[in-house]
This record gives structure tokens, sequence and C-alpha cells, in this order.
């Protein structure tokens, strides 16, 4: 399976900070570390056993073989690459002159240009990590079982130790109001299936944003091919928001496990900002 991923990455400090990627550079060097060595050690990079009796290594996992190309989009000098303690032939560096918010535009431009050449085609923000080396089984699972028009999307979470949980998503319903200008969650609004005798449950999402998606090489050249393909509407919440989801919400009926499976395909937000809200800001029933 051949995956190619694109990074939007863009930090500039500023004095009233928004974004993550306007405050400590620190926590957006490490998370964007943290994402480019997640990818490769469980899809780029051979994997191995050690034969400890014989004392070498063999490969491994070769029934789920993998390659991966990793391409980071910047805008101008607005980037942290050059303090990425890792070696640049780890990911290619995608130099533009865009607007910042707009960025992301750019990486679907990368994926337009890439179509027949690559399996899934994959949008990710930089504080996005996969943990999960099942991931695009599950994906290739449920996109034989349904059709290319059921895009399923990715739970985010965070951990944190703290005296309400250990992890938390952090993509819960929005207000039906917010989306129904782009989408009818009541139109087959429930999947099931049953994964080694576990049942799992997809839902339409009331919060289709995941800050990121993943794309068969029929469902990218679907989406391509619409009038709206980098259109750049950011009308949906924000720029970020609109970049990562807005045109995937016109195109495709998205789903995202239930909170009764969230598991089943998710991704780790960096930091804490969304788990810290705990008890303050959000409530318990």
């Amino acid at each position: 399976m051949k995956i190619l991923i694109t990074i939007p990455h863009f930090f500039r400090q500023e004095n009233n900070p928004k974004y993550g990627s306007q405050r400590n550079p620190e926590p957006r060097i490490q998370a964007l570390t943290s994402s480019i060595v997640s990818l490769q050690q469980l899809f780029g990079k051979p994997q191995l056993m050690i034969k400890v009796g014989e004392r070498i290594a063999i490969a491994a996992n070769t029934l789920s073989n993998t390659t991966i190309d990793i391409f980071i989009c910047t805008t101008g000098d607005n980037h942290l690459i050059d303090q990425i303690p890792l070696p640049s032939d780890l990911f290619k560096h995608y130099k533009t002159n865009t607007k910042a918010l707009l960025l992301g535009f750019e990486c679907h431009k990368i994926l337009k240009e890439k179509i027949d050449q690559y399996d899934y085609y994959c949008y990710l923000e930089d504080d996005l990590i996969i943990r999960d080396a099942q991931f695009f089984t599950k994906l290739n699972w449920f996109n034989q079982v349904t059709d290319y028009q059921k895009l399923l999307q990715a739970n985010r979470y965070e951990l944190s130790l703290n005296q309400y949980t250990g992890k938390c998503y952090i993509d819960g319903d929005l207000l039906h109001r917010v989306t129904a200008s782009f989408q009818n969650v009541n139109d087959e609004a429930e999947l099931k299936g049953q994964i080694m005798n576990n049942p799992v449950i997809f839902r339409r999402a009331l919060n289709p944003h995941s800050g990121c998606f993943f794309l068969n090489n029929e469902q990218m050249k679907y989406w391509a091919e619409k009038d709206y393909f980098l259109d750049q509407d950011i009308s949906f919440v924000g720029p970020l928001e609109s970049i990562a989801t807005l045109g995937i919400m016109k195109t495709f009926k998205l789903y995202k496990p239930a909170p009764e499976s969230a598991n089943f395909l998710e991704v780790h937000h960096w930091g804490s900002a969304f788990i810290n809200l705990l008890g303050s800001v959000v409530k318990f029933r």
C-alpha cells in the first residue's frame, strides 16, 4: 500500500495568539516531530524481528507492507522545519508563499497532482499523531463494506491523567444547525458492523471535523473533479476547519465511530488544551 501524507505547517509567534501555531514553539516542534516519527515507524521504515537464538534480524509484518511519502507544506519563513531534530530524508519540504490561513489548500493541490500514484491521499494537521498500526487496514475494511461516497473520519483524542479521565475525545457533536446547510445527517444515519466478534457503530457526524482526512484513490478523483475543489471556501467555522473538513463534507457522507466504539479509528491531538476544560468550561451530566 502506498500512502501520501500532506501536512500544513505554520509557526509565527504572536503577542495575542489564537492558535497553537502562534504560541510557544517547543510544543509545535515536539508535535510535528512525533507525527513524522510515528508515521515512519508504523508505515514507512522496514520493520524487523530479532531471532534471539541466531542473533539475526528478519523482516516483520510483510503481509501488510506499506510505503509512505510525507509532504510538509510551509509558507515563507514562518515554520520550524529547521528545528525538527530529524533527518531531512524522512519528509519532503514543500515551500510556498501563500497566505498562512490558506496553507492547507496547497496540500490539496499536491493531493490532486498525485492522483493515480497512491492508494491513500491524506491531510493531517501538524499537531496530530497516528499511533495505530492498523489504521489504514481499518479504513480499507470500511471502504470495502460500504461505497466510495461514504467517508470515515477519525476521532481526535487527548491524553492526560487527571481527576476526571485519562483519555478524552474532543470532537463531539456540534449543534445541528452548524452543519445543516452542508449535510443531511439523517441520510443513512447509522451503520453497524462487527470486527473480530466485536460490534462497531458508525454515525453521520454532527461534528465532522477531525483536522485530517484519508481518501482512497477513487474518492480523491471524485472530489478533485468537483467544480468547488480548491475554491478556497472557508465558510465552515473558520479557515483551518474549512480546509480540513468543508470540501469533503460537501462531497461525501461523513461518518465517525460512535462514542460506544470511538477508538475504532482515532488520532492523537498533541497537548491538553481540550481535556483541561473538563470540570470548568465542560460540565458533567
